[in-house]
């Protein structure tokens, strides 16, 4: 693995480290203000990214790379309102799409090999963003009203798990 490929692999495996945090940290906020299923959501959110973190690793290690896993940032306690932790969770979606949209870019260019890698990471993220916005949507309609947020918050603490953790 050339030293670029390296930076871009260990640099996106830095971005599933904040996300799978980012989320987590999320899911506790939410889950604090007794909005169990939204915290459930985000929980499950914060699995997922855990698990395209693993699969980079892995692509890492099986193309001799060095694997890099830096220290990350200590991540918010206060998000404010559902609405404003959600919109908060759009934006970042919208900034990991950004970085794999960057990532294909330059590696369509030099290793076929990781494009298809980043091309799923790619292709998985208009559903996480589209996932996303609908709930922020939605939070937006329900404004205020309790009774709509605790119907919306029951039914995102029906989400399944859908991600398989893959062994190295």
């Amino acid at each position: 693995m050339n030293e670029e490929l390296q930076k871009l692999i260990n640099n996106l495996i830095q971005i599933e480290h904040v996300s799978t945090t980012l989320y987590l940290a999320m899911s506790a906020y939410l889950g604090k203000l007794n909005y169990t299923g939204m915290a459930h959501w985000l929980r499950l959110q914060s699995e997922e990214e855990r698990t395209h973190m693993l699969k980079l690793i892995d692509y890492g290690v099986d193309k001799d790379g060095t694997v890099q896993i830096n220290n990350i940032p200590a991540q918010p306690s206060n998000l404010g309102t559902p609405l404003e932790t959600f919109q908060k969770a759009l934006e970042h979606e919208r900034f990991v799409t950004n970085a794999y949209r960057q990532a294909f870019n330059y590696v369509n260019q030099i290793d076929p090999q990781a494009t298809v890698i980043i091309q799923d990471f790619l292709r998985e993220q208009i559903d996480e963003e589209a996932q996303t916005l609908t709930i922020v949507n939605r939070l937006k309609i329900a404004q205020n009203n309790s009774s709509a947020l605790l119907l919306l918050d029951q039914e995102l603490g029906q989400r399944k798990n859908t991600t398989t953790t893959p062994v190295g």
